[in-house]
């Protein structure tokens, strides 16, 4: 086992937008090693947990999405902001969906229903919540809408609620 190298505090504010960086570049796993080191010299930072929320959703298409869906959903208590929690947790719900749409395969409309609706309910949530002038929540769950829309074979299986249905392809 290695032992890790200690990020130092002055070096949180470059790692953070090294993270950022690899994101953008489609290196979610580096973006999520950079901000688990900027977590472990400062855990509660904020950005580096919203940043490794993303980096975690970022994978949903890879093999393991149930793992790194939980591994996301267990930072949300970490957020301070009740806005952040509701906002972010809709974020990966609708990740999930959209990487289960991705995906295909049998049952698979069922499964992507299920997450864009809760990620719906979560947005909802959200918006009743939200600071003056950010319309983020409203803006996701316009596009969740709008993909429910114009995928006619995403709906609950007719013999089982959908917020039952899970699947980990």
């Amino acid at each position: 086992m290695y032992e890790l190298k200690p990020l130092s505090r002055d070096a949180i504010p470059a790692a953070l937008a090294k993270a950022e960086r690899y994101r953008l570049l489609n290196e979610s796993a580096m973006a999520e090693s950079i901000c688990e080191d900027i977590l472990a010299a400062d855990p509660g930072n904020q950005q580096a947990l919203v940043t490794l929320i993303l980096a975690l959703s970022d994978q949903f298409r890879d093999p393991g999405v149930s793992a790194h869906t939980a591994r996301a959903r267990a930072l949300l208590p970490g957020l301070h902001d009740e806005y952040d929690r509701l906002y972010y947790a809709g974020i990966i719900s609708e990740r999930r969906a959209r990487a289960q749409l991705a995906h295909g395969g049998p049952g698979m409309g069922s499964v992507a229903h299920h997450w864009f609706s809760e990620a719906m309910q979560l947005f909802e949530r959200a918006i009743a919540v939200r600071p003056p002038g950010n319309d983020d929540a409203v803006l996701r769950w316009n596009a969740c809408a709008r993909t429910l829309e114009r995928h006619p074979e995403l709906r609950p299986r007719a013999d089982e609620p959908a917020a039952a249905v899970e699947s980990e392809w």
